[in-house]
């Protein structure tokens, strides 16, 4: 659906992220698993633009930016099926709101992935409905009703790197010490979240993220790549050839760490500064793997 942009519309940028740790805690009786993972939010992002409807109706008009490819972009549900339609469809749910509202959504973060762009677009579509319709609610309150669309969409509202518990709706902002340059890659195939979720093992013994947060707030880069994990990522390259393909690659690249990022198939590196990342990502480029990304940590 195309719909008209006024000139009085919100704006809100939604960031990709990468699960610099992923661990799997266990099985929980809702059918999710408990998890703990470290996120960074990226300033790669999708752009959203809302404002209000007299009609009432709830219009979405999603599409990916024209620098993207189809072969590395993933697809688009319909717009009903979008998360930030569903979004801002429970928040006027619950606020008992009677005005529409009109959604433009520029994709450029890739889908399938395990970059968050559908959840980060769903954080965004609720802070934006909650400016359109001066609803007032605290970014706490946004934050605890995101919950019931995703498990990622809480982190979202953190405003910088996070550590997230349960099923991922426990937000626990972290203070990096330093800044954070990656080189990220989109493959031509992308995964299933609940193909990777359905293949994970629970360990008998989790491995805990205190190395890592330790590095992150201290600023400290040595032997990065002994701290950072995915438990996801053994799971994936059994379902996609992808992931060993740009696990080679990226050894090559003399990275401070890399590895998949969530359920993949996005794949990143650690670079030492935002120069290398530049540099990295044209090397990566001309090896025909997909889309390349150099990109910092967004606060």
């Amino acid at each position: 659906m195309k719909t008209h942009r006024p000139a009085a519309s919100v704006m809100h940028r939604a960031p990709a992220k990468l699960n610099l740790f992923f661990e799997v805690l266990g099985r929980r009786d809702d059918g999710y698993h408990e998890i703990e993972t470290i996120v960074v939010p990226l300033s790669l992002c999708d752009t959203l633009f809302a404002w209000r409807l007299e009609s009432g109706d709830i219009e979405l008009d999603c599409r990916w930016h024209a620098a993207l490819d189809e072969d590395t972009r993933g697809k688009l549900p319909p717009p009903e099926g979008n998360l930030a339609y569903k979004a801002v469809a429970l928040l006027r749910s619950r606020a008992g709101v009677d005005e529409g509202i009109g959604l433009r959504l520029i994709k450029r973060i890739p889908a399938e992935a395990g970059l968050g762009g559908a959840s980060s677009d769903a954080a965004a579509a609720l802070l934006a409905a909650n400016d359109v319709w001066r609803l007032g609610w605290s970014r706490a309150a946004l934050a605890e009703l995101s919950a019931e669309l995703g498990s990622d969409v809480p982190l979202f509202f953190a405003r910088g790197p996070a550590r997230c518990l349960g099923r991922g709706e426990r937000v626990e902002p972290l203070n990096v010490g330093v800044p954070w340059h990656f080189v990220v890659v989109r493959p031509p195939a992308g995964l299933s979240t609940a193909r990777v979720y359905a293949g994970v093992e629970v360990p008998e013994r989790p491995r805990g993220s205190r190395p890592l947060t330790d590095k992150l707030c201290g600023g400290d880069m040595r032997n990065l790549r002994e701290c950072v994990f995915n438990r996801l990522q053994g799971v994936a390259e059994t379902l996609s050839p992808w992931i060993e393909r740009l696990r080679r690659e990226f050894a090559r690249q003399h990275l401070l760490a890399d590895q998949m990022s969530g359920s993949g198939t996005a794949y990143f590196g650690v670079c030492h500064h935002a120069r290398h990342a530049r540099r990295v990502a044209r090397r990566l480029q001309a090896r025909g793997l997909g889309r390349v990304y150099a990109v910092g940590a967004a606060n």
